[in-house]
């Protein structure tokens, strides 16, 4: 990596690291996303555990606490691995105080102002851009 942001290589062997990952899912096969955001949840904790915000098995716990959860009907929704993903994912960040329920329901808001059709229907080839990590 470079002072001015990530090195391509790096971004490379993420995306390579991510893709194995991927590929190791039951039913890879098949599609293993059905919605863009559950590719991006995953890719999330799998970046952010690579930067070591956290070890591995407290997202596991996490997860498993998360689909306990549903599992006692106290969840309330229907079934989502990937919703369970998320919660699992802000559970140990904010645990980790990386993320706040404040930051958490700001963003929220932010994208159900968004209409669920808003230029969805254009290609958007600009590249994702990720906020630089807070110090604090």
């Amino acid at each position: 990596m470079t002072g001015t942001g990530p090195d391509v290589t790096d971004l490379g062997d993420a995306r390579r690291r991510v893709e194995e990952l991927v590929c190791g899912l039951p039913g890879a096969g098949e599609q293993p996303f059905d919605q863009p955001w559950e590719l991006r949840a995953f890719a999330l904790a799998v970046a952010a555990y690579h930067e070591g915000h956290y070890e591995w098995s407290e997202f596991q716990r996490s997860l498993i606490e998360s689909i306990r959860h549903w599992e006692s009907g106290s969840g309330g929704e229907s079934w989502s691995y990937y919703e369970h993903w998320l919660r699992a994912l802000e559970s140990v960040l904010s645990s980790k105080g990386l993320l706040s329920d404040n930051e958490i329901d700001e963003e929220t808001r932010t994208v159900l102002a968004v209409p669920r059709n808003a230029n969805h229907h254009e290609a958007h080839r600009e590249p994702v851009a990720v906020a630089a990590a807070r110090t604090s």
